[in-house]
């Protein structure tokens, strides 16, 4: 029974890997995508959807047996809590992925006024937090997790900015409102996918440190457990 519990656990962490790393390429494709108006890129992003789903779903039913067959404690049952918590969020991130992509084809304008405000600082920071939150997790490391966890004021800071930018070239440009109205979305949408990111970074704090840092301090005391 132990030995069926350790390979559940270890074949539960490979699954979270696998979704880490599809999700960031969907990630990844779906910037570039918007990024260079590449469409076929695009539709690659939203026919992978359906594989994010379907491992979602295995991540899901897996914890599921976990939990109805044996009884985890301590260490093993915050793997299970944070597995279920941290594979939420990269579905979310993953139709977030889709969202991004379907712009590209759908108004391709969006493009275009993506260059001219210039969105690259804010995509770059956007998938950099994305990939220390997924690498924190692989690697088991609640410092890297702790580090990146500012960088999500910095992006609401540059979504901020950003909107206010894209506003003022709406009314100047009154021809691509209707493509500006879609990018103001896509920077909704990134300012979503960093939130999703930190929650997997505070997470593995959770995970690793047993320390609850939502809403809290970093500095807070550990759970008992």
């Amino acid at each position: 029974m132990i030995k069926h519990f350790e390979e559940d656990l270890d074949k539960l962490r490979t699954r979270l890997i696998r979704m880490g790393s599809l999700v960031e390429e969907q990630v990844e494709f779906a910037f570039k995508a918007l990024a260079d108006g590449n469409e076929e890129l695009a539709r690659i992003v939203m026919e992978r959807d359906d594989k994010v789903d379907k491992l979602d779903l295995k991540i899901d039913k897996l914890c599921q047996r976990i939990f109805a067959l044996n009884q985890p404690v301590a260490s093993d049952l915050r793997l299970l809590l944070t597995a279920i918590k941290i594979n939420n969020e990269l579905e979310r991130i993953g139709d977030i992925a889709t969202e991004i992509a379907r712009v590209v084809p759908e108004a391709p304008g969006a493009t275009h006024v993506a260059r001219e405000i210039d969105i690259t600082q804010m995509t770059s920071a956007v998938f950099t937090l994305f990939q220390s939150s997924v690498d924190s997790f692989i690697n088991n490391d609640p410092d890297l997790a702790s580090h990146i966890l500012p960088t999500d004021s910095t992006i609401d800071d540059q979504y901020l900015h950003l909107r206010t930018k894209l506003i003022g070239y709406m009314t100047s440009h009154t021809e691509t409102i209707a493509d500006s109205a879609r990018l103001l979305l896509v920077l909704q949408q990134m300012k979503r996918l960093a939130d999703h990111a930190t929650n997997i970074a505070e997470n593995v704090i959770f995970l690793v440190e047993a320390k609850l840092v939502r809403h809290r301090g970093l500095n807070s005391d550990a759970e008992p457990t």
